[in-house]
């Protein structure tokens, strides 16, 4: 039995069970994760998991997916402070003068009330979890993009992970407190690497069109299943030769 399946509704079991059983993503809408919230995803993952019998890989997508969400719900509560301090996320100058702030305000019992503030806002955090045979992909998505610097923090924790096997030693080395401990990019890297898999399979990306920003880790379960990054490289590849 899954740790937590009886305070979850039957409704809620039932199409998770359906949706495994037809390979379709099931998402999850979230504001500040709070224990019901952990323990639906967790019974998605671990439903999934089973069908393929690839339950070593609970701690790997599990703790991802908590680290992934905890970084876009604080890129959410960054927004509505933001607002209400009639500050403009997208001006440098202004970034680092609500970042004090924010630092000061990101404490857990402000959370119902964040929670609150980013539903009258509309901003929201959709986890996604889409598989196959071959694969597992999971999503953390918000409805809104990168900020100058947020873009440029993310880029340097990717750089500066890679120096690195696991996380004491970056902490040693590149811990601040500039937006919390900012832990959460780089663990889910390490993570990935020592599962023994390509760092490169966990993105972020925004997408300006759409209004989004993205985290994405993808899986293979088959050997034999080539990941997106290379697909597209050798793409890339072709094209080139058929231009040359």
């Amino acid at each position: 039995m899954y740790e937590g399946i009886e305070e979850l509704p039957q409704e809620f079991l039932f199409e998770v069970e359906t949706a495994v059983k037809k390979e379709e993503p099931i998402s999850i809408i979230t504001y500040v994760l709070s224990t019901r919230g952990e323990n639906k995803l967790k019974y998605i993952i671990q439903t999934v998991l089973s069908k393929y019998k690839r339950e070593d890989l609970t701690e790997l997508i599990f703790t991802s997916a908590k680290e992934l969400i905890v970084n876009a719900t604080k890129a959410a509560i960054k927004r509505v402070l933001f607002k209400e301090l009639g500050l403009n996320i997208g001006d440098p100058s202004q970034y680092d003068l609500g970042m004090e702030s924010f630092k000061e305000n990101l404490v857990s019992r402000k959370f119902p009330y964040y929670r609150r503030k980013m539903k009258e806002h509309g901003l929201f955090v959709k986890v996604t979890l889409s598989f196959s045979s071959d694969r597992i992909i999971l999503f953390v998505q918000n409805n809104f993009t990168l900020a100058i610097r947020e873009e440029k923090r993310i880029r340097e924790k990717f750089v500066h992970s890679k120096e690195f096997d696991n996380l004491f030693e970056y902490y040693m080395k590149y811990g601040d407190t500039t937006e919390g401990a900012g832990m959460g990019i780089t663990m889910v890297e390490i993570l990935v690497a020592q599962s023994g898999y390509d760092r490169h399979l966990f993105t972020i990306y925004s997408r300006q069109a759409e209004n989004k920003t993205v985290a994405r880790v993808e899986i293979p379960l088959d050997q034999n299943y080539v990941p997106r990054r290379q697909r597209y490289q050798k793409w890339l590849q072709e094209k080139a030769s058929g231009l040359t």
